[in-house]
């Protein structure tokens, strides 16, 4: 064992945060604590960054308006979603796939404006910068759930519409929009899983050595 390793119960505690993370869409009201909100942010802006750029920017919705009219942009996506997957549109819509107007905190995570200069990791791949973010959402997801706390990411909406909305600059890009706040109790499983939608696949089915789709 490397002699850097955190101990068995610290190792077992990280392992178990990855496992029970989950994106959640049932919450119940009550506030984040600010310090709460400070050590979620922390960790966030601690993630990898490509180039140490660190593209991401969240913004705290606070304004009850602004709440519903990102809630109206996200159903009506999921709308046009559900008529774009045709004979399973009617279970789509059974889904629940948001909690913006019952979580206790709502964040948009979106890219910075301007990122043409950076270009150490982002000359041949400038989308890894996307990664970034998600890599910070990651953070925040993981934080949040050892604190207690449910997150989902919401990604039913129109980008253009929601830069508008929020004076988003150009260039700049709305990536997700994040739930946050108490919850009745985690879901067992993924949301999706449970529900029939899809299963998740076999660590193997993943996995590949050399070259694509050998084993």
């Amino acid at each position: 064992m490397s002699a850097h390793a955190y101990s068995p119960a610290e190792r077992d505690a990280v392992y178990r945060v990855i496992r029970e993370r989950r994106d959640m869409r049932h919450f119940r009201p009550g506030p984040v604590a600010p310090e709460v909100r400070q050590r979620l942010l922390a960790a966030a802006h601690q993630a990898p960054s490509v180039g140490l750029m660190q593209p991401w920017r969240f913004i705290r919705i606070t304004q009850a308006d602004l709440r519903q009219r990102l809630h109206a942009l996200v159903e009506a996506e999921r709308i046009r979603t559900a008529e774009a997957l045709g004979e399973r549109g009617d279970a789509f819509m059974r889904l629940k796939v948001e909690g913006i107007l019952d979580c206790g905190e709502l964040w948009v995570a979106a890219l910075m404006d301007a990122r043409e200069p950076y270009i150490l990791g982002r000359r041949t791949l400038p989308e890894v910068d996307l990664a970034s973010v998600a890599c910070a959402i990651q953070n925040l997801w993981l934080a949040a759930r050892a604190e207690g706390l449910g997150l989902g990411w919401v990604s039913l909406f129109d980008p253009q519409a929601v830069a508008q909305l929020l004076d988003i600059p150009p260039g700049g890009q709305p990536v997700a929009i994040l739930c946050l706040g108490q919850v009745d109790a985690f879901y067992d499983a993924p949301m999706l899983e449970s529900e029939g939608w899809d299963r998740r696949r076999a660590v193997a089915d993943c996995l590949f050595e050399n070259q694509w789709g050998s084993s």
